[in-house]
């Protein structure tokens, strides 16, 4: 995501007349342009969270980058516990095709692609999907300003997000709500194809880093299993050097860097 610069008392004077002539695909820009850094890298506590409330945790170190065309790469190892220690996983975006995924199972001792046909599976037990991982381009939805509310603590922009293409989504739309300060969407609802309400991602902590607006806990729900994961970002680090290597598939063969 790209650099969007806050200037405090600007911003302030601005913000009536500016936000009243917003459309929603211009919201929908801005978000996607929302500056994470060049880089991340990140720890990460999941937990799944079953509709009896046991929980089961998870610890995970993460790597992200953009390279110069502004597209992600992330790679994930799984640290704890050791049913899932050691697991790898590699995500490389791609511009106008779906990203490419492999996952390293240390069971079977081998690198596995994801196929695209899998991208309504869960990821590692949790209710994303593969296809939730994905970055999805702005120019892949319409976006309709519906309306302005606050949820909790911020003050929102309301968008109704629709696939151009409905077979390019596993959802038949979303409504996002989008903090108008950050242009972080701090709430989303995720329909299926029966246009029944089926998760809702909401953002539990949002603060700067580094001077990075940065969700530091969010939790996704499906309210037709009453499954949640709550990620929560225990450590995060911007901007810092890495090594190309990260980023491959003979990393997740191996955990090494060469």
């Amino acid at each position: 995501m790209k650099k969007r610069t806050i200037i405090a008392l600007a911003a302030a004077l601005l913000l009536p007349a500016t936000s009243f002539a917003l459309t929603g695909t211009e919201i929908a820009q801005k978000a996607y342009d929302v500056e994470d850094g060049t880089t991340r890298h990140t720890a990460v506590q999941m937990d799944l969270i079953d509709k009896d409330g046991s929980v089961d945790a998870r610890l995970i170190e993460e790597w992200g980058k953009d390279d110069e065309n502004d597209l992600t790469s992330v790679v994930m190892v799984f640290r704890s516990p050791a049913s899932v220690r050691d697991t790898r996983f590699l995500q490389i975006e791609n511009k106008g095709r779906d990203d490419d995924k492999w996952i390293y199972l240390p069971a079977l001792k081998r690198v596995r692609r994801i196929a695209s046909s899998e991208g309504d599976k869960s990821f590692m037990g949790s209710d994303a999907t593969y296809d939730d991982m994905d970055t999805r381009e702005v120019e892949q939805d319409t976006h309709d300003l519906i309306k302005e509310e606050s949820v909790g603590q911020w003050d929102c922009y309301v968008l109704k997000d629709t696939p151009v293409d409905p077979s390019d989504s596993q959802y038949s739309y979303r409504i996002s709500w989008i903090d108008k300060q950050s242009f972080v969407p701090v709430k989303m609802e995720m329909y299926d194809k029966q246009g029944e309400l089926v998760k809702v991602l909401t953002v539990e902590k949002l603060e700067q880093v580094q001077g990075y607006w940065t969700p530091l806990q969010n939790l996704l729900k499906n309210v037709q299993t009453g499954h949640a994961t709550r990620l929560t970002i225990k450590k995060i680090v911007f901007d810092e050097s890495q090594p190309d290597a990260l980023y491959t598939t003979n990393f997740l063969q191996t955990g090494r860097v060469r």
